[in-house]
């Protein structure tokens, strides 16, 4: 199968859609499909004039051969198009609707909403990274089930984490930093257990710069700042070696599309503190994580001061962790569902 995936510019960004896009590319290679990623510059999801060009330069380059699978967050470039989306018996890649990013006014995610109904509804099918997503995109987006297929994120095979291996807690946050992430959150929230003895790791780029500026002087403010340490982004052997050192994963979002730092925790063997944002909450079960309600700083601290007080609470949501991680499909099982949504 000749594959072209046309995503936002660049592919080797650091964030959760283009880490799944870039796996998926290479899995359904290693599967023998050929594929191409096609990058669109310009602005997304909010289209300029530069990413409509870029849209319209791509499709018309595209092999006749080759099955077109877009980026929803790319679709609204691709508005004056529509009706060639429908023609190429098109296939949209749904990370999670750009219409719910909370950042948005209601104008905006109103204007946002129709015409991701109205672009929707032309593709011949629609492949999505959960199962909350695809239940959103029925319930919400008119998109019939009968065109839905999930295909979650892969995980790699990974060591077992050890652990800080002393006497305090070391927790990982991994996420760009912008709002929907929730890093204020959690920083707030850590910032009432000053009597436990813990240490954050903040890593992610600056998506949104102005918030990543307010998260150093936040911590200040808040008297944490010499326990917190913001890494920017991580990849490869620098972040494997933190993720070894890590006792407890934590992620304060507001939503997810799946939650692919979740599985790779659970991979390692780390126990869970997340909020219910989305999909984030659907790999965390009683026995290896808590989840706590978006946006409510206290309630996530009281959750975080049993996981950092009780390490023999810890261990056992470790083990079990470590159990879920095992059950994870890998990148080659999900290529193949991804070929088979393709060629449905």
């Amino acid at each position: 199968m000749h594959v072209s995936l046309l995503l936002p510019a660049p592919l080797a960004t650091i964030g959760g859609g283009h880490d799944y896009d870039r796996a998926i590319i290479a899995a359904l290679c290693a599967e023998g499909h050929t594929v191409e990623a096609v990058e669109l510059a310009g602005r997304h999801p909010l289209a300029d004039e530069t990413a409509q060009a870029a849209a319209a330069a791509a499709w018309q380059g595209l092999p006749d051969d080759s099955v077109p699978v877009i980026d929803a967050l790319t679709l609204p470039a691709f508005a004056p198009f529509a009706d060639a989306l429908a023609a190429r018996h098109s296939v949209a890649l749904v990370h999670h609707p750009v219409a719910l990013e909370p950042h948005h006014d209601a104008a905006t995610r109103a204007a946002l909403t129709a015409l991701e109904r109205r672009l929707l509804a032309l593709f011949a099918r629609v492949i999505v990274t959960s199962s909350a997503t695809a239940e959103r995109l029925a319930d919400a987006f008119g998109v019939t089930r009968a065109r839905i297929a999930v295909v979650v994120p892969g995980t790699d095979a990974a060591p077992r984490s050890a652990g800080s291996g002393g006497s305090g807690c070391e927790i990982l946050s991994l996420g760009v930093l912008t709002p929907r992430k929730g890093h204020d959150v959690l920083l707030r929230a850590l910032a009432l257990l000053p009597d436990l003895a813990w240490r954050l790791s903040i890593v992610g780029g600056a998506r949104d710069r102005a918030y990543a500026d307010t998260l150093p002087h936040l911590a200040a403010e808040l008297g944490i700042a010499g326990r917190v340490r913001f890494t920017g982004n991580l990849v490869g052997d620098a972040l494997e070696e933190l993720w070894q050192r890590t006792d407890l994963f934590a992620l304060a979002t507001q939503h997810e599309g799946y939650g692919m730092a979740i599985a790779e925790a659970l991979r390692r063997g780390i126990p869970l503190a997340v909020t219910e944002g989305g999909a984030a909450s659907g790999l965390v079960t009683p026995q290896n994580g808590v989840v706590c309600t978006n946006g409510d700083h206290a309630a996530l601290s009281r959750a975080l001061r049993r996981l950092i007080f009780d390490t023999a609470l810890r261990a056992n949501m470790a083990e079990a962790a470590w159990q879920s991680g095992c059950t994870l499909p890998d990148w080659r099982a999900q290529a193949r569902l991804f070929a088979a949504a393709l060629a449905r």
